[in-house]
């Protein structure tokens, strides 16, 4: 059932920025003051201090990416639903980019978005956690979100990066795509909300990169090879090697 209270639709307002150090930090900062609100998007046409996942940096140049963090309200969504609200953005933006990229573009658990062996870009979602009545509330989650859009080429520090660009072909606008995904989230965010998140959930593993293929991943020193299962409600990647096994995000990483 629907959480009835007024929200602005994901998108709006739109907040359009030249330059900043980190979309996510500027409407972390925005929460922090008091001045949140739900659906608020920031999009930047320059990022060069961006966050990425496990600590990374994740910098672009002048309309080259989209760089885009959106204010949620995930009420009356629980912390511990934090994956199903992972789940949905990366579902959104897979939706609008396998049109634009074809059926090689997947999600490559957690929520990276992937084209073949390449990624393409990544999401970054950062909560705000606060006390009510002895009980920690999610009060806010920061989804931000960073795709390759018009780069030509990449720092030889990157492994496998691809853009849009180098896919199609065809130079495009960050800001029309920014616009294009919160549509998208919007739409998928409702539908989180109304209780279906097994749609959300279904679709996520029905995409997901290196489904029932074997892989390798790192656990600490070790590598081992297992076939990728698919991904439980709760977020955990599923795997068969010597025996089933699940793990958490943060327990291993990919070798590619």
């Amino acid at each position: 059932m629907l959480h009835h209270f007024a929200r602005n639709p994901i998108g709006s307002p739109f907040i359009e920025l030249q330059s900043v150090d980190s979309t996510n930090n500027y409407a972390l900062t925005q929460a922090h003051a008091g001045l949140a609100q739900h659906g608020t998007a920031f999009f930047a046409h320059e990022q060069v201090s961006g966050k990425g996942q496990r600590g990374k940096n994740w910098s672009s140049g002048i309309d080259t990416s989209v760089i885009l963090s959106v204010l949620i309200n995930p009420a009356p969504l629980q912390i511990s639903q934090q994956f199903q609200l992972s789940a949905c953005v990366a579902v959104s933006v897979h939706q609008y980019f396998v049109q634009l990229m074809g059926d090689d573009t997947k999600i490559k658990w957690p929520n990276d978005l992937y084209w073949q062996d390449r990624k393409a870009g990544g999401i970054l979602i950062e909560s705000v956690i606060r006390p009510k009545n002895e009980i920690s509330q999610w009060a806010w989650a920061v989804a931000g979100m960073g795709i390759n859009i018009n780069q030509k080429s990449f720092s030889p520090d990157l492994k496998n990066p691809v853009s849009l660009l180098q896919v199609t072909g065809k130079e495009t606008s960050p800001m029309t795509h920014a616009h294009e995904i919160c549509s998208r989230l919007e739409s998928n965010f409702n539908l989180l909300l109304s209780g279906n998140f097994s749609a959300i959930h279904t679709y996520y593993n029905e995409h997901l990169f290196k489904m029932n293929k074997t892989v390798r991943l790192k656990k600490g020193t070790q590598s081992f090879e297992a076939e990728i299962k698919g991904v439980s409600v709760d977020g955990c990647l599923l795997t068969q090697h010597a025996m089933a096994e699940e793990f958490r995000f943060g327990e291993i990483e990919w070798v590619l």
